[in-house]
């Protein structure tokens, strides 16, 4: 029988944001950027008055982008030592106050997503996060704790980040 640990939100926040710091070396910010396909984010914005859901059946991603990352995204998961979500969250290019979850995780924990939102409106702590390259922590959903952390490309930029996610108790 496997014995329950609990830890306390201080212990939650700092393995999250220790997680956040590891994503920030090992996340591909260039590869990030080739997940979601040009005919995708084509889509992303066109309106169809006889199809609703227009840009939702035109989501694709390139697939070794996708699993490269997503894999990295789940290790990293793996090093809390309770169930966490490393979440990636992309800019979506030509629409500054824009950004999407490319890539969800096995719990399906966020504080930012809505379901079945293609994209949404660029929450204040991420384009924090964007601009200033900085980790922060938010506390906006009662019980939970995200560490949004920055991801970088080749050169150094911020190229997307990663929502580091769990109960907090």
């Amino acid at each position: 029988m496997t014995e329950k640990m609990t830890h306390t939100p201080e212990q939650i926040e700092q393995a999250l944001g220790h997680i956040a710091r590891v994503a920030g070396v090992m996340v591909d910010g260039d590869l990030c950027r080739r997940i979601v396909t040009p005919r995708a984010l084509e889509y992303m914005f066109k309106a169809d008055p006889h199809d609703r859901f227009l840009a939702g059946d035109n989501y694709d991603v390139n697939d070794a982008e996708f699993n490269s990352a997503k894999k990295t995204l789940i290790r990293l998961a793996r090093l809390a030592p309770f169930a966490c979500d490393v979440n990636l969250w992309m800019p979506v290019p030509g629409h500054p106050d824009k950004v999407q979850v490319v890539i969800r995780n096995a719990n399906e924990l966020s504080q930012f997503w809505t379901f079945g939102a293609i994209d949404q409106e660029m929450f204040p702590p991420m384009r924090t996060v964007l601009e200033t390259g900085r980790p922060l922590t938010v506390k906006q959903r009662p019980g939970m704790i995200s560490v949004l952390g920055p991801v970088y490309d080749s050169l150094g930029d911020v190229a997307g980040l990663v929502e580091v996610v769990s109960h907090s108790s």
